[in-house]
């Protein structure tokens, strides 16, 4: 499955032009550490919403609907940042209605794949993050 994922990923920029043929690397998905949130933003997610998460990734351009970026989750919210909600979506288990058909990858399959049980401590630190770069 993770390597499916790299895959993937690399398939969509491929599509976007030779120019981004030479960014991505392809290979199995590299094992973070479950407390590293920054560290698996970067390794899972940056491809598409950018290493500034402002989705402006590598792979955006490729995509047929633009990532969210996700420095505005809070402001999105009336200044709260919503901690149930972004777990519960980096999870898989809530869809967002107005973005339609789930088009982001579940990340909790890939975490159940590398070590199951820290899906939890992998979803908390994802979301600590995110809510960290709000701006």
């Amino acid at each position: 499955m993770a390597r499916f994922m790299v895959m993937a990923v690399a398939a969509l920029c491929l599509a976007a032009g030779p120019a981004w043929a030479q960014k991505i690397e392809q290979g199995t998905m590299k094992r973070t550490s479950a407390s590293d949130g920054p560290g698996m933003f970067n390794a899972y997610c940056a491809s598409c919403h950018g290493l500034d998460a402002t989705g402006t990734g590598p792979a955006a351009k490729a995509l047929t609907k633009a990532p969210a970026d996700l420095t505005r989750i809070t402001a999105r919210n009336g200044g709260t940042f919503p901690e149930i909600k972004i777990r519960r979506y980096i999870e898989g288990a809530d869809e967002i209605a107005a973005h339609g058909s789930r088009d982001m990858p579940v990340w909790s399959t890939l975490f159940r794949s590398m070590d199951p049980g820290t899906v939890p401590l992998r979803i908390q630190a994802l979301s600590d993050f995110l809510k960290s770069i709000q701006k």
